[in-house]
């Protein structure tokens, strides 16, 4: 297998997801964006977009599928939750809402406000989905209420490798930690001492 990587992207989830299955692959560390600073990784991917998953005739490109497929195809793990686990449904559920609802608004937030030239820049757009994402984050806070560790099954699984990015996105290039609760904090600084996340990066 090879993973495409760049640091601090969301190819962290399945770069992740490998290590702590302990699954044999070759990382390639790319400059961010690659589409402009690698181009010729556009003949690997012609989206230009990072993960990038090769295994096989398999290519992924998607962080959560990624971290999804390598569970199920090199497992079992108990980073996964099987179908009939009662926590399944809350399982899937974490995997979409990590990139669909917390991980999106950021990288209009990251756009408006670091990567678009200065004048194209605007605090508008950027402070809306800020919003947003800091009102998704009490559906994260509210599952954390009672105080359970991990979000599913009692356990450190891909849906809490995969929200976990999302949180370390807003701590480190997003700059919005002054929006994560007390709780949520918690539950990152547990994410990153629990896993490879604060190992290293290759």
């Amino acid at each position: 297998m090879k993973l495409y990587h760049c640091r601090d992207a969301r190819s962290l989830r399945p770069l992740w997801t490998l290590e702590e299955m302990e699954l044999a692959y070759e990382p390639v560390l790319l400059p961010f964006p690659p589409r402009v600073f690698a181009k010729p990784f556009l003949v690997e991917n012609p989206l230009g977009t990072i993960p990038l998953l090769v295994d096989g005739d398999v290519r992924m490109t998607e962080s959560s599928g990624i971290c999804f497929y390598l569970t199920q195809k090199y497992g079992p793990t108990p980073l996964a939750v099987a179908p009939d686990e009662p926590d399944y449904a809350s399982f899937l559920n974490w995997l979409f809402f990590s990139d669909a609802t917390l991980t999106f608004p950021q990288t209009l937030v990251l756009r408006y406000r670091q990567f678009e030239t200065p004048e194209r820049r605007n605090e508008q757009v950027a402070g809306d989905y800020e919003k947003w994402f800091f009102g998704r984050l009490r559906a994260l806070d509210a599952a954390l209420e009672d105080g359970r560790d991990w979000l599913c099954a009692g356990r450190f699984t891909i849906a809490d490798i995969c929200i976990a990015y999302a949180l370390h996105l807003a701590d480190t290039r997003a700059k919005l930690s002054h929006g994560l609760s007390d709780r949520v904090r918690a539950y990152l600084d547990r994410a990153r001492a629990a896993g490879f996340c604060t190992r290293s990066q290759h």
